[in-house]
C-alpha cells in the first residue's frame, strides 16, 4: 500500500474511473448482451464499462506520486492559473448539449463535428483550427465506424 503522502490526484482519477467501469460493466450485464453481429442493449454500455475500467487501471499505474507532484511545484516551471477550470468544464458540457441538439436537428455528421469542436475549444492549446481539424476528423471517424461499418440507422444529414 501506498504512502498516504505518496497519493496523488491522478491516484483519486485512476479509481474514479475504476468504480465507474465496475458500476457500467454490473449494470450493464442486466441487460441483453447479444454478439458482435447481433449486440444486445447491454454490449456498448460493457464495452464502455472495460475499457473504463483497463483506462483507470492505466492511470493508475502511470500516476504521479504526490511527493513529486510538491516538488514539481515548487520548481521554475511556469504555473497555471491554479482556479476552477470553468473554460474546459464549460466547453465539454457544451459539446454533449450541442449534440443532443444537432443529432435531432442537422444529423450525426453535424452533431459529431460541432460536439468535438466545442468541447475541444475548452483547451487552452486549441485554436478555431485545430478544433475544426479534430471535429472534421472525429466526423468522418463516425462515417467509418457507426455508418459504414455497423450499419446504424440514424441519418448523417437531415434538416429540421
Amino acid at each position: 500500500m501506498l504512502p498516504v503522502k505518496a497519493i496523488g490526484k491522478d491516484h483519486y482519477s485512476a479509481v474514479l474511473v475504476i468504480v465507474l467501469g465496475v458500476f457500467m460493466i454490473m449494470y450493464s450485464s442486466t441487460y441483453q448482451l447479444g454478439n458482435l453481429t447481433k449486440m444486445g442493449a447491454g454490449f456498448f454500455p460493457m464495452v464502455l464499462g472495460v475499457l473504463m475500467l483497463l483506462t483507470g487501471v492505466a492511470i493508475g499505474l502511470t500516476a504521479t506520486p504526490a511527493i513529486r507532484e510538491e516538488a514539481s511545484a515548487d520548481s521554475d516551471k511556469p504555473k497555471g492559473h491554479g482556479g476552477f477550470e470553468w473554460r474546459s468544464w464549460s466547453c465539454i458540457l457544451g459539446g454533449l448539449i450541442a449534440f443532443i441538439v444537432f443529432a435531432n436537428y442537422g444529423g450525426m455528421v453535424l452533431a459529431s463535428f460541432v460536439s468535438v469542436f466545442v468541447a475541444a475549444m475548452g483547451d487552452r492549446q486549441n485554436d478555431v483550427k485545430h478544433a475544426a481539424l479534430i471535429g472534421a476528423f472525429m466526423s468522418l471517424v463516425y462515417i467509418g465506424i457507426f455508418y459504414y461499418g455497423l450499419k446504424l440507422p440514424p441519418p448523417l444529414f437531415q434538416w429540421g
